[in-house]
């Protein structure tokens, strides 16, 4: 253990994060997602859920400011009648990292799952709430 680094990121997620360049994602997925056959590199989260990894994550990875939209939530499949009350959780977590609000990206379901085969990492967490999957763009430390 390391002073500061909060006990939800393990060495394998802490080592990814640090590996990770400018532009590279990470997708945070939730308990229904099919995280182990659409990473490239995976990395399991068990037992907790994605609003407490985001908080965690947020504290040492900055958001990539030269993009429109650094945060890309799946978007509710048309028809579906679900309403994600977790992305209002996730605005408020990263408008306090980020001392702004930033406007979400909501992508297709089947795009969300190729640009998922095209992140750096998945980190699959036991989230219950649907449509919880987020994916974060690094960008640099000024």
């Amino acid at each position: 253990m390391l002073k500061g680094i909060p006990s939800i990121i393990s060495p394998d997620l802490m080592k990814a994060l640090m590996a990770m360049g400018h532009g590279d994602e990470i997708v945070l997925a939730d308990g229904h997602f099919p995280a182990a056959s659409l990473a490239n590199q995976l990395i399991r989260c068990d037992g907790h859920g994605i609003p407490d990894l985001l908080e965690a994550i947020l504290e040492f990875f900055p958001l990539d400011t030269y993009v429109d939209h650094p945060v890309a939530l799946m978007a509710v499949v048309p028809g579906d009648s679900i309403q994600p009350t977790i992305w209002e959780e996730y605005e408020g977590i990263v408008e306090k990292h980020s001392g702004k609000s930033i406007p979400f990206e909501y992508i297709d379901r089947f795009a969300f799952y190729e640009r998922t085969k095209k992140s750096f990492v998945v980190v699959a967490a036991s989230e219950k709430a649907q449509y919880a999957n987020i994916i974060l763009k690094k960008g640099i430390v000024l």
